[in-house]
């Protein structure tokens, strides 16, 4: 399986021969549409509701929207986004070099370490940092025999972006080394026998090769430094989604449906810009030449630099929060009184992960088969409306769904099946990018032999379909799981009073300061998703 199988595929070709659902009977169609008319209403209740909030606040709603403290959250998130992006590709795109192109020492185990960086929660991050870059934290102790005494505060914008940086400099290596990997090595060779010597022919004809896969991943870094939640928490920077949760905790709903939107409208701004900038008819070309080795790139002098320098991002990426919550597991700091069992916390995280997991895998199915078994302009509409969910950040799907629950079903207020639909909503794109991809990759003729054998649709759908595409769907399910595993701002939002899981736990320890009490959920977390990295890594090996 492939990191690439878990996006679905843009572009479709228009003339290709009809499947075998679109000659299906209507009635079973209907079916799976009227599964996924359900899907998608569900998907859209957040817009409907905050949209509804907004408009009840009325003329205090804009008053609230043109005072100074609001237009400071704008400019606050704006600067957020503008620094980490720009932070994480200068980070991200040198690092994908190395590790994709050059004879760099261990860039296997670098690159594993790397992306190790973006599994770890943005909470988790910046916990550890605030201990080991603090005024009195690790760092100014190692300082102090210097006459360093105090270091400046971390807490705000440096803190925010040191950590949004950090956690997301792999959505940019992902691509970029991707398409690294795909360059067209003639086009090279032309520039050579050109005269272009190697830094010109880097600059001139691979680097705009690289331009798409750069951008796609700077959009995925803006998007997420505009949706977190932890990092801007933790390091107390008033952005968007630390505001919206200050509105929600205070029950002023109509003021938070207010700043979700503006949220909303910025995340599809950027949304729209990237596809203004990105159209089809200007994209590089990439990998359109006769198939032939990459030439690895001799580093010479630059090997010590390079390996300096991957070992200072991996250092403050990965090692220095390990180290921190190792030092918090062995040190003798305060110790919660209230405990939770970590086989609790274990069975908790697992069981609402897993369950959410099989929720949305099964949400996305029809989904997904009516994308490419019955590709109509309905059915198509209908798809891209349930990738709603992957515009709208975590906490405003939570706000969302408190102003429904408390409105129109309050036995519905804080209870597991409510979370586990704000899971769905946020998380059905990643399983129906996974599903659709596998089924695209399944010629509908083998489909087709099974009904002249007498099968029915839905037994040839179960007994040729399902197995082919089972690798897609369960890596699907497995990102699910992983997102949901350390989801923080709607699990703390939605959760059932009394109800834990490590993401709860990590965040109550360091609103409490109990710092002993993060290390053992915090590890846990790391160990599963570092673990879960590098087996679709080694598949990834296997399959190329």
């Amino acid at each position: 399986m492939q990191l690439s199988n878990v996006i679905p595929p843009r572009f479709r070709p228009t003339g290709h021969q009809p499947s075998v659902l679109t000659r299906w009977h209507v009635g079973n169609r209907q079916i799976a549409q009227i599964v996924s008319l359900a899907v998608v209403a569900v998907v859209l209740l957040p817009v409907v509701y905050l949209v509804t909030g907004a408009l009840s606040a009325g003329q205090e709603g804009i008053n609230y929207v043109l005072r100074t403290r609001t237009l400071l959250i704008i400019a606050n998130s704006v600067a957020l986004m503008l620094a980490s992006t720009f932070c994480a590709t200068v980070i991200g795109v040198p690092f994908a070099w190395l590790t994709g192109r050059c004879d760099l020492p261990w860039r296997r185990i670098w690159l594993v370490l790397g992306l190790a960086a973006m599994v770890m929660p943005s909470y988790l991050t910046a916990v550890t940092y605030s201990e080991a870059f603090g005024p009195k934290g690790i760092l100014q102790s190692l300082l102090e025999p210097f006459g360093v005494d105090r270091l400046p505060g971390i807490k705000g914008f440096v803190g925010a972006t040191l950590t949004v940086t950090f956690v997301t400099f792999p959505y940019i290596v992902l691509p970029v080394r991707a398409a690294i990997l795909r360059c067209d090595r003639s086009l090279e060779e032309a520039g050579q026998s050109l005269g272009l010597n190697r830094r010109q022919v880097f600059r001139q004809v691979i680097l705009p090769q690289l331009r798409p896969a750069i951008s796609a991943g700077m959009l995925m870094t803006a998007l997420y430094s505009l949706s977190d939640f932890g990092a801007v928490a933790v390091m107390h920077f008033n952005a968007f989604t630390r505001a919206i949760f200050i509105q929600t905790e205070s029950y002023r709903m109509d003021k938070a449906s207010v700043l979700a939107l503006l949220l909303i409208v910025m995340t599809l701004f950027l949304l729209i810009l990237q596809a203004r900038l990105h159209q089809p008819g200007r994209n590089y070309r990439i990998g359109t030449g006769a198939a032939r080795h990459l030439e690895t790139v001799s580093l010479g002098r630059w090997k010590y630099p390079s390996l300096f320098f991957c070992f200072i991002v991996i250092f403050i990426g990965v090692v220095i929060p390990v180290l921190i919550l190792f030092k918090w597991l062995f040190g003798h700091t305060l110790t919660n009184p209230i405990q939770v069992s970590m086989s609790e916390l274990m069975r908790n995280t697992a069981g609402v992960s897993a369950v959410s997991a099989i929720v949305v895998t099964i949400a996305a199915f029809p989904l997904a088969l009516l994308a490419i078994r019955a590709s109509t302009r309905f059915n198509r509409t209908l798809v891209n409306l349930a990738y709603t969910g992957n515009v709208l950040p975590g906490i405003v799907i939570a706000l969302a769904l408190v102003y429904f629950a408390s409105r129109n079903a309050l036995s519905l207020y804080q209870t597991l099946p409510l979370l586990i639909i704000a899971y769905a909503i946020r998380y059905l794109p990643y399983s129906i990018g996974a599903t659709e991809s596998a089924f695209s990759q399944i010629n509908p003729r083998f489909e087709e032999a099974a009904r002249s054998l007498g099968l029915s649709a839905w037994a040839a759908l179960a007994k040729i379909t399902l197995p082919l595409a089972s690798g897609g769907i369960l890596a699907g399910l497995a990102l699910v799981f992983l997102n949901v595993m350390k989801e923080l701002p709607m699990t703390l939002i939605l959760r059932p009073i009394g109800f834990r899981t490590f993401a709860v736990r990590i965040w109550s320890a360091y609103d409490e300061a109990f710092l002993s009490s993060i290390a053992l959920p915090g590890l846990a977390l790391i160990l599963v998703s570092v673990c879960a990295l590098a087996i679709i890594l080694r598949r990834e090996k296997a399959v190329n």
